[in-house]
């Protein structure tokens, strides 16, 4: 090899390495024990969001459509997600495991909640069944939100 050659060698290599830097840097934090990492599809509105219709190919925790969540996260990151109000978005962030039913996990799959005479014994207030998620991020997928 010329020295020419070997010069533009180092530098397409240190061009090269430099450019990985930042996507080794943006491993997703672990997991904690508690919680589940999930990929949701759905609707935003300010610190509201409402779960859509899941893609075949991806599995969601069990949330059925219309769920509401309330979301969780850095201010830049909801500022983002605030722009994009009326158009579907895919959010991944963090859920505590036992937020999926209603009530108080209590271990064993059992729960404890307040009595209900709706259909299905969900609770009527809406404190009681609030989920939470730590949003860590998201992108735009296709379609639109429906509007009430």
């Amino acid at each position: 090899m010329t020295g020419c050659t070997l010069t533009r060698f180092g530098v397409a290599l240190s061009a090269a390495l430099i450019l990985a830097a930042p996507i080794r840097g943006q491993e997703p934090k672990p997991v904690p024990k508690d919680s589940i990492r999930v990929h949701l599809p759905g609707c935003s509105k300010g610190h509201a969001f409402t779960v859509g219709r899941a893609a075949e190919e991806q599995s969601s925790p069990g949330l059925p459509e219309g769920t509401h969540l309330r979301m969780s996260g850095k201010k830049e990151l909801m500022t983002q997600m605030k722009a994009r109000e009326g158009t579907m978005i895919e959010i991944t962030g963090l859920m505590k495991r036992d937020q999926y039913g209603p009530g108080i996990a209590i271990g064993g799959g059992v729960r404890i909640g307040p009595g209900s005479n709706t259909p299905g014994g969900r609770p009527t207030s809406p404190v009681a069944d609030q989920i939470v998620i730590d949003v860590e991020g998201w992108r735009q997928i296709a379609g639109r939100c429906p509007t009430r």
